[in-house]
């Protein structure tokens, strides 16, 4: 009785893992989307309170659509826009230097980008990450 138990048990959870495989979107991009992947800041440890510091942002694009600006927002306050300054379409990069926030804490860093598609400024999906702010 209590080996089925298990089998049953082990069944559930089983059932339970597939639903989330099945949430991975594969759906392609339409033609001149971009879509953010992530986002990481090269700089390692803490960040000083309202200092400029370089951040990575990952994206899978179709074509080369032009890539303006990168917003980003700490903590729900923002947005604060800057101008890409690095593109690289082949490792699907943006390098963007911004300027952290002046409250030490540890914040939610959420960003977007601006790009060019059939001629008007498009806005892509959003990605975030946690960083930490001291005062140094």
């Amino acid at each position: 009785m209590k080996s089925i138990l298990m089998v049953a048990l082990m069944a559930v959870a089983v059932l339970l893992m597939v639903p989330s495989c099945a949430t991975v979107s594969t759906k392609p991009l339409a033609p001149g989307e971009v879509k953010l992947l992530g986002i990481s800041i090269p700089e390692i440890g803490d960040l000083a309170a309202n200092l400029q510091y370089p951040v990575d942002i990952s994206f899978e694009a179709d074509g080369r659509p032009e890539i303006t600006r990168a917003c980003f927002s700490w903590s729900g306050d923002g947005p604060y826009c800057f101008k890409a300054k690095d593109v690289n379409y082949g490792s699907g990069t943006i390098r963007v230097d911004f300027r952290s926030s002046r409250k030490p804490g540890v914040h939610s860093l959420e960003g977007y980008v601006l790009y060019m598609k059939d001629g008007r400024t498009t806005r892509t999906n959003s990605v975030r990450t946690r960083v930490t702010v001291i005062y140094k």
